[in-house]
């Protein structure tokens, strides 16, 4: 009985710096996930800005276009005016909150390659300062790594050539890819703002986003935003 109880103090001596070093090392690597998540966005992030000095794509035929958007318009404003439509895989607009470190570039269209440069718009819905529902969508590795920030309440900005429109966040939502509910057109005007759930295994077929209701439109006075 001795010996057994010897032996077993032994192994506890012998064993208890290994056990204890395996769960400092498994804490220490939960409390870096956070951090490694984000070097990881801004790397691709950086990547994602030397693609952007390329203003073609090759063999696909589209044109990316990388446009200067007005973001500090100091002229005349109205509540109505008219949109200026975008070409496919032309950047349009820029998109803000409190809630992002960076400000995200838009581009119209859902083309693969485009979500390199930004988020992107649905060519199926509709545009800042019309009727109807405005669909951009993001990788959430890159530009939408945020998106999960957001609250009922917050706000987001669109800053077009045309105008500024102000929506605040109203519904957090989560769907399947297969789910059209929240992407399809609407009778009222909104914003909706999705990308793919984290999964760690892979790309998932979840999504999660929110729905932003219309607060504010600035229509810009067209020979102001010319100069």
């Amino acid at each position: 009985m001795k010996e057994n109880k010897k032996s077993g103090s032994i192994f506890l001596h012998i064993f208890t710096p290994f056990i204890l070093f395996a769960i400092c090392s498994g804490v220490l690597l939960i409390a870096l996930i956070k951090p490694a998540d984000k070097i990881k966005v801004y790397m691709n992030l950086a990547f994602m800005d030397n693609l952007k000095s390329e203003p073609d794509s090759d063999s696909t035929g589209l044109v990316i276009r990388k446009n200067e958007i007005i973001e500090d318009y100091k002229g005349d404003v109205s509540e109505t005016g008219e949109v200026i439509r975008p070409k496919f895989g032309e950047q349009f607009a820029v998109l803000s909150s409190e809630k992002f470190e960076v400000d995200i570039p838009v581009y119209w269209g859902s083309e693969t390659e485009l979500f390199e440069h930004g988020a992107c718009q649905s060519t199926s819905s509709s545009l800042s300062g019309t009727d109807g529902n405005a669909v951009i969508s993001g990788h959430v590795d890159t530009f939408f790594s945020e998106l999960g920030n957001l609250e009922v309440g917050d706000t987001v900005s669109i800053k077009t050539n045309y105008g500024e429109f102000v929506y605040t966040v109203s519904k957090l939502i989560e769907f399947r890819s297969s789910d059209s509910k929240y992407v399809i057109p609407t009778d009222d005007t909104r914003l909706t703002l999705y990308t793919c759930k984290k999964d760690v295994l892979g790309n998932s077929d979840e999504r999660t986003g929110v729905i932003c209701s219309l607060t504010e439109s600035r229509f810009y006075s067209s020979a102001e935003a010319e100069k």
